[in-house]
């Protein structure tokens, strides 16, 4: 039996390798980023004012105060959307801008409409008259002041999230180099489970795979569900690992039959293969039987997850998750910080992932309480969690007011970053 840390340090030395693919930037939603994406073009693309108002030149109020006050010509109005006014323009003349309108010369500052004084009257105006020095740039955003040509828009490695579309749109990006989504075959296994929704007492329904199926838009992959493996089904699985050689299946993943029981054929299966890189048990609660394997000379692998759900959940959430991002490129997950709100024990020799709720106190400090039923079979206390905790071998006892790591169940960390 190996520790967390070694298991870890075997998936990194075990990626699989997937292409690159160009798709559409309004369809990239959660795909990762496999070049660094960079602006072809100025934004804003033109000087153009944050208010309603009056543009006008600068200069031409360089006078004026309450005792020496000017009328300037209303000549026009500028319309975001409309081609910028071309026709010459005269000292002390003023045209009308809405938020957005581009800011041609002579014109150079903004007066917003609020401070307008019209003449002879609002409903009449032919002139606003202006009785202070209007300094230049007034309420202007200036060509390129958010995005140059050439800047960077998304690192390489980034999951695209919605701000990120947003951004890629307003910047005429058209498409987007993205790593293909992995392809990812499931198979339930034992005689036990059933898909059915009435079942008698010695039957089980059928949820690992409807949960790892709904982690598969955060998590990056596209699911396949294999079905149900029985008991026997020993051949028909041999036949499945050697038909993912020739197919876009990147790498498959059973729930149960791992460990050592009578009917635990998956890992005597997988060792039939030849193999780059294999564990078999590692060193962590739930789901100490978990199995990896890389298939030597081929870019597939296999995850062997435990059968009991919580087992399941927390074996795809701290090994089959982080290999997917690693394969895909994104930088290294970091945990988020809370501080235990009630003492912890354990075995010492063991990592643990614990089912625990997230709160943040009235100063701000995010506190963690681990829950009552972290047993694997158990899945109330997995309903009422919302965070994964991770307290590492090496220590037993893990007192209150410690720091303690901790990993969103449904998403990545870095979409805090």
């Amino acid at each position: 039996m190996i520790s967390y840390k070694q298991s870890r340090q075997i998936l990194k030395k075990s990626l699989i390798k997937i292409k690159d693919e160009y798709i559409r930037s309004d369809d990239s939603l959660n795909r990762v980023s496999s070049t660094n994406i960079i602006s072809t073009t100025n934004y804003p693309s033109a000087n153009n004012t944050a208010f309603d108002g009056f543009a006008v030149c600068s200069k031409d109020t360089k006078d004026l105060n309450k005792n020496n006050s000017r009328k300037f010509k209303i000549v026009g109005s500028i319309i975001p959307g409309n081609k910028p006014i071309t026709k010459k323009i005269k000292k002390n003349d003023a045209m009308e801008i809405m938020t957005g309108g581009v800011i041609a010369k002579p014109f150079d500052t903004i007066i917003p409409i609020e401070q307008i004084i019209f003449y002879p009257n609002k409903k009449e105006a032919k002139y606003i008259v202006i009785n202070k020095k209007i300094k230049k740039n007034m309420h202007v955003r200036f060509l390129g002041s958010d995005y140059k040509k050439n800047d960077l828009i998304i690192k390489k490695g980034t999951i695209i999230h919605p701000n990120h579309i947003l951004a890629l749109k307003a910047l005429g990006i058209k498409k987007v180099k993205v790593k293909k989504k992995l392809n990812i075959l499931f198979f339930s296994t034992g005689n036990e489970i059933s898909n059915h929704d009435n079942i008698p007492n010695w039957k089980v329904r059928n949820s690992n795979s409807h949960y790892i199926k709904s982690l598969s838009n955060h998590f990056l992959f596209n699911f396949i569900n294999g079905g149900i493996l029985k008991d026997n089904h020993e051949k028909i699985f041999k036949k499945q690992i050697k038909k993912m050689f020739n197919t876009k299946i990147d790498i498959i993943i059973t729930s149960g039959a791992v460990s050592a029981g009578k009917f635990d054929f998956v890992p005597s299966v997988i060792k039939d293969f030849k193999l780059s890189n294999f564990f078999k048990k590692v060193a962590i609660r739930p789901g100490k039987p978990i199995l990896f394997a890389k298939i030597r000379g081929k870019q597939k692998a296999i995850f062997g997850l435990p059968g009991n759900p919580i087992s399941s959940a927390a074996c795809f959430r701290f090994f089959v998750q982080p290999y997917i991002m690693d394969i895909l490129g994104v930088p290294i997950e970091k945990p988020i910080k809370a501080i235990l709100n009630n003492s912890y024990t354990k075995n010492n020799a063991f990592t643990h992932f614990t089912k625990c709720k997230l709160k943040s106190k009235h100063d701000g400090k995010l506190v963690i309480e681990v829950l009552k039923g972290q047993e694997s079979f158990r899945i109330q206390s997995f309903v009422s969690s919302n965070i994964w905790s991770l307290f590492p071998s090496g220590k037993s006892k893990f007192l209150k007011g410690e720091l303690v790591d901790c990993y969103f169940p449904n998403s990545y960390n870095n979409s805090l970053i």
